[in-house]
């Protein structure tokens, strides 16, 4: 862990606090309506941090958990509390997708982000190789469903920082986003996934 990693994972409950006081990285959408979506998110795939293919055809009937990360983010604390979620609620599929796409916060490779992530906060759930997760060229298909109205039904929110969160349920149907500034582990992310 360098000194700034380190820096930030002491400083991650006031940078926690700040954000959720001034109103920033907290946005959170739900799917009220329960729409369905125009492309079935079992069609979906994503590469592990191995390159093995991860078919999501294989998570029909469970909840799942995705989630944009960094290693050099102010909400990089949140390592802790995605694996402490997973070790809560083993139903619960978590997929993290590291990305460089805010201020240069993921430069690592993706045997190295893996190294950092389990040495530092023993992290067990899969990591997806590294990606783009915002709108562009670039974007990795899996972040165009989930911030595309016309494929997941209804959210067209793009991640907003690092450690954004998007809930699907066991039918395949975007449930909720929410913004990086809401703990996975908060009583408001808690009751949304047990209402999926």
């Amino acid at each position: 862990m360098t000194g700034k990693q380190s820096f930030m994972r002491k400083a991650y409950p006031v940078i926690m606090k700040l954000t959720r006081f001034f109103g920033v990285n907290n946005k959170a959408f739900s799917n009220k309506r329960s729409v369905k979506p125009a492309v079935p998110f079992y069609t979906l795939q994503a590469n592990a941090n191995t390159g093995k293919p991860i078919s999501f055809a294989d998570f029909q009937h469970k909840k799942v958990l995705l989630v944009n990360t960094a290693s050099d983010c102010g909400y990089t604390g949140q390592y802790a509390e995605l694996q402490q979620l997973h070790e809560q609620f083993p139903d619960l599929a978590i997929l993290a997708f590291p990305a460089n796409d805010f201020k240069e916060q993921e430069k690592a490779d993706d045997q190295s982000i893996a190294a950092f992530c389990q040495v530092n906060y023993g992290v067990s759930f899969p990591l997806m190789q590294k990606t783009s997760v915002v709108k562009g060229t670039q974007q990795n298909p899996v972040f165009s469903w989930l911030s595309d109205a016309a494929k997941n039904g209804w959210n067209d929110q793009q991640p907003q920082w690092n450690f954004s969160k998007y809930l699907v349920n066991g039918k395949g149907e975007l449930m909720n986003y929410f913004g990086p500034a809401i703990s996975p582990v908060s009583d408001t992310f808690i009751t949304a996934l047990k209402q999926l």
